[in-house]
């Protein structure tokens, strides 16, 4: 481990927490270079898409029907953390405008549509009306309007974070169908006004710009939006949203109020959740059953989850905890297990090693304190020792055996959990329980425009956000503290540090992109927000997996993912079929080059883009997951959860894979059912693959970790994974 700390990490650490805004500068007016892909590329993809479901037998779909992939979370450095990972303060090459998601989803990464959802806490007026303005001027090259090279809309991310369980309710991205100021919002809507931390950023900057002198300008502009934004006025909270000023930070503090206020002015949305299960600002023992309250519960528009992004996977839920909590509300710590170590647990652990020559039982009076002062943090619990190397703490927090998982995974917040719940206490209107009905998407919430980044797996600070902050990320935080006796833990704040707190293994745990597909029938923006609205959508990974999931009916006809079904009895049969990613050819194609300039090329894609060649990536197995809904209040979801239910090994054959299922259990279990596909691809090397490169003694316990960047790890820490597919789910209920 190395382990050093220096003040660009402390200052990270304040920094990261707080908020920034865009810069005003002639930088942030930058125009879309590229016009629409030629017309024969487009088409050339749509077909070798057809080709490849007519090999594995896909059945003739509706007229125009294809596949198609994009990215709904998208920031630009009109973001306030995009704007930070901009600054030569940072190691950021620069800012990176609305245009430029244009531009590189279009000739990039070659996608059919994408989303630009900034942070709105930290848009001022102006800067919605450049985002509304650039979206459109993206559709006007577009090409053919009945066939679009891309699709751009607008959005925003509602940014809630709150210090207890009670209190938090997460991100979410909202997207707008329309682009025509009639059908966006006056303004986006915030989670929270952080005008202290505008001013509290702003006062830093003032005295960076005197460190870098060569970069004064960037910080002055940076320190005039941060005290423009710390002057807008609040929205009024009495007046509907639809008669408040458009030059007013507008503030929603709940998914209640969001939705009221998207009500009050009429408009159409999706309510997108993402980074569910990410455990850097979201208190260890949160449950996402309390968005099941019929007051935030919203099905017109939460009709997709985000399981993928580059902040990882949100999907597998696991039985273990980061800190239990007795029937009279103490937080107390679990013991570690073979699959898990408690941080709280591994606090105690650092404690013991640092006792020296104190008496027995003073050590263990420590290191009891130190676990209770872990257990009782909410976000934080390396802060008990705020001066130790990441390595002290090895890979505690950690899911072990889930796929790119997020850091510090909250098993009560991850999608699997989500879809088993069911709320009694408020039915619906036919009498039924609620019950979230996601279909799922990926994504990849990057944060310097480039939409849909992750097509080839190289070069970590293109395709993932942790390489914005090289060095300070990759930093151990050994150095003594300040005023911090070792031998005695810290209670840690209710509320998170910053982004990292003082944990720099949060970067291992930042990924390339994951993907949105889209069951479209046409390439237009209707076609591709009615698959949305169908569920008739899946997520990736990052690679562009084809993916079929279907229920079969006894008259022949399919019932597609996302569907769903009442059955009064039989045997419900499943069908999989899947195609494996194309591989990639090394650079860019000549319409890219013609499209962007050689100059613009380099520096926007760095040269690599999306470029496929003939062959596909074998497809190495189907899974389907079940899980059975909760039929009584308080039954446990821990049994209902059959991850995987059934598990089924494709021959190697480049062609694809096809599985087809059945489920006798459905006609004598009383439980109604969801089922969705997962399929994997043949291995392959990804960035950040292999998380903490944890070092396992003879017994399998973890005795060490690499962060990321150690140079034996290689530049883009590079590990084996099975990328994969996530299909939405089929929802099968019992006729009662």
């Amino acid at each position: 481990m190395r382990a050093s700390r220096g003040w660009g990490t402390r200052l990270l650490v304040a920094a990261a927490g707080l908020l920034a805004g865009c810069g005003q500068g002639d930088s942030w007016r930058a125009s879309i270079a590229g016009e629409a892909r030629p017309a024969q590329e487009v088409a050339a993809s749509d077909a070798r898409g057809r080709a490849a479901a007519s090999a594995i037998g896909v059945e003739a779909a509706p007229a125009g029907a294809t596949i198609l992939f994009g990215d709904l979370h998208v920031h630009t450095s009109y973001s306030w953390d995009g704007w930070l990972m901009s600054l030569p303060l940072f190691g950021g090459e620069g800012g990176h405008p609305p245009a430029d998601a244009c531009d590189f989803a279009r000739h990039c990464s070659a996608l059919d549509f994408y989303a630009i959802t900034e942070h709105a806490e930290s848009l001022l007026p102006e800067h919605w009306s450049r985002v509304k303005d650039s979206v459109r001027q993206c559709n006007a090259r577009a090409g053919d309007a009945g066939a679009p090279d891309l699709v751009a809309f607008t959005g925003f991310e509602w940014t809630q974070a709150g210090e207890t369980p009670e209190e938090h309710y997460g991100h979410r991205c909202v997207i707008f169908p329309e682009t025509d100021d009639a059908g966006l919002p006056l303004r986006p809507i915030a989670a929270a006004n952080r005008a202290r931390g505008y001013l509290a950023m702003s006062e830093m900057f003032r005295r960076v710009r005197w460190s870098q002198p060569a970069h004064f300008g960037e910080y002055q502009v940076t320190v005039q939006h941060l005290e423009a934004l710390a002057a807008l006025p609040g929205c009024r909270e009495d007046v509907p949203s639809s008669e408040l000023d458009a030059a007013c930070l507008e503030i929603a503090h709940t998914p209640a109020e969001l939705h009221r206020k998207l009500d009050e002015q009429g408009l159409e949305a999706l309510d997108i959740p993402h980074g569910t299960s990410w455990g850097v600002y979201t208190p260890a023992t949160t449950s996402i059953d309390k968005h099941l309250e019929a007051r935030h519960f919203d099905p017109r528009r939460q009709r997709a989850i985000e399981v993928m992004s580059g902040h990882g996977s949100s999907e597998e839920y696991r039985a273990w905890r980061h800190v239990e909590t007795t029937a009279g509300g103490e937080r107390v710590c679990p013991e570690p297990s073979a699959d898990f170590l408690p941080c709280c647990w591994q606090a105690g652990e650092i404690m013991r090693s640092r006792c020296g020559d104190l008496p027995d039982d003073e050590c263990e009076r420590r290191v009891e304190l130190a676990r209770r002062y872990a257990a009782g943090a909410q976000v934080n619990p390396t802060a008990v020792f705020p001066d130790a190397p990441a390595g002290a703490w090895l890979d505690c927090g950690q899911c072990r055996d889930c796929f790119k998982p997020t850091f510090t995974q909250r098993p009560l917040e991850t999608v699997q959990y989500a879809m088993a719940l069911s709320n009694f206490d408020e039915p619906g209107p036919d009498g039924s329980p609620l019950r979230f009905e996601y279909g799922f998407i990926g994504s990849s919430d990057i944060h310097d425009a480039r939409a849909g980044v992750g097509y080839k797996q190289h070069d970590v600070s293109l395709v993932t956000d942790g390489g914005a902050w090289p060095e300070a990320l990759t930093r151990a935080a050994g150095d003594a503290v300040a005023g911090v006796d070792p031998q005695m833990p810290q209670r840690p704040g209710s509320a998170p540090t910053g982004l990292t707190g003082n944990d720099p293994r949060t970067r291992d745990f930042l990924y390339s992109s994951g993907l949105a597909a889209v069951h479209a029938r046409g390439r237009t923006r209707e076609a591709i927000w009615d698959a949305l609205q169908r569920r008739e959508v899946y997520g990736t990974s990052g690679p562009r997996i084809l993916l079929w999931f279907d229920l079969l009916s006894e008259d022949g006809s399919r019932l597609p993912m996302g569907s769903q079904r009442v059955l009064a009895d039989g045997i419900p049969r499943l069908e999989v079929r899947a195609v494996g990613s194309l591989e990639q050819r090394p650079g860019c194609p000549e319409s890219a080059t013609a499209a962007l300039g050689t100059e613009r090329l380099d520096w926007l894609c760095r040269g690599e883009c999306y470029h496929p060649g003939e062959r596909r990536r074998r497809i190495e197995r189907i899974e389907v997951v079940r899980i059975r809904r909760q039929r009584h209040a308080g039954e446990p979801v821990d049994a209902l959860i059959d991850d995987p239910w059934r598990s089924v090994e494709c021959p190697p054959d480049p062609a694809g894979c096809v599985a087809e299922l059945e489920d006798p259990e459905f006609a004598t279990d009383d439980h109604d059912v969801l089922y969705y596909a997962r399929v994997l691809e043949e291995p392959s090397m990804a960035v950040q693959g292999r998380p903490l490169a944890p070092e396992r003694d003879a017994a399998g316990n973890v005795v060490d970790i690499t962060l990321c960047g150690d140079p034996a790890l290689g530049p883009d820490c590079l590990g084996e994974v099975r990328e994969r597919a996530w299909s939405s789910p089929i929802f099968v209920s019992r006729a009662r």
